[in-house]
């Protein structure tokens, strides 16, 4: 067992409808493409694959997909809209869980790489997906940038979404590397009346060059950073990075 936080019954009954924009068909479109364009005629192991909102839309796209979810509440989820036989999901961590078979694609979504909350856990995760890649085979990450450029002095939190229906600011630790996001989330109502439910969540931040020497050590290669799904360039001013890693063939 990883040090990740293990999803609950109530949260993942709650996931798919609290996601819906990240399950629009604006943002699973070019994340669909990228990752067929790269899984090619090869079968794709997804790790922390939830409820299914990357891998059963790319299964029916005709990629065959397999995964590996620490939550069997999440797995039960996915359960409901496919069946073990279109999309088989072994209950394990991503760090040190092996399925049978070769695969020409791993793909980890979401920043779900922090989920590990140790460096150790981290790398162990690269040393998984490569264990599982075949020659030429990719890796690919999406993950954000820490946002410790908006942290003036003096100040613990950073807010990233402020709407009607929900809060959310994340808490910064950079001596641990560590990051606590915070949402406050409305049950109903509008305006002023209704309840706010609140949650919080650990994760461990790393920047885009600590994963490229987790990569190394795994012995895989960096073949390409770009901003977003739609291959947008990798700038100083990316809040994001999609990255892709080569098992040298």
């Amino acid at each position: 067992m990883t040090s990740s936080e293990l999803w609950t019954r109530a949260t993942a009954d709650r996931y798919d409808a609290e996601e819906t924009e990240m399950s629009s068909a604006a943002v699973l479109g070019p994340t669909l493409a990228f990752l067929a364009e790269l899984a090619g005629d090869g079968r794709a192991l997804e790790f922390a694959i939830g409820t299914g909102r990357v891998g059963v839309p790319l299964r029916r796209r005709g990629v065959p997909v397999t995964g590996i979810e620490l939550s069997e509440h999440m797995a039960a989820v996915l359960r409901r809209k496919v069946d073990e036989s279109t999309l088989p999901v072994t209950i394990g961590d991503m760090a040190t869980t092996v399925v049978p078979g070769e695969f020409a694609l791993v793909y980890l979504v979401y920043n779900t790489i922090s989920n590990l909350l140790t460096q150790d856990e981290q790398v162990e995760c690269f040393r998984n997906a490569a264990r599982h890649l075949g020659p030429g085979g990719r890796f690919v990450i999406e993950l954000n940038v820490p946002p410790l450029r908006f942290l003036p002095p003096g100040q613990v939190a950073v807010p990233f979404d402020v709407s009607e229906r929900h809060l959310g600011f994340d808490t910064l630790d950079p001596v641990g590397q560590m990051l606590v996001s915070h949402h406050f989330t409305r049950d109903g109502g509008s305006g002023s009346s209704g309840l706010y439910r609140r949650g919080t969540s650990r994760h461990r931040y790393a920047w885009p060059a600590e994963l490229d020497l987790m990569a190394r050590i795994a012995g895989l290669e960096l073949e390409r950073r770009v901003a977003d799904w739609d291959g947008a360039p990798f700038t100083r001013d990316s809040s994001k990075h999609v990255s892709v890693w080569r098992k040298p063939a």
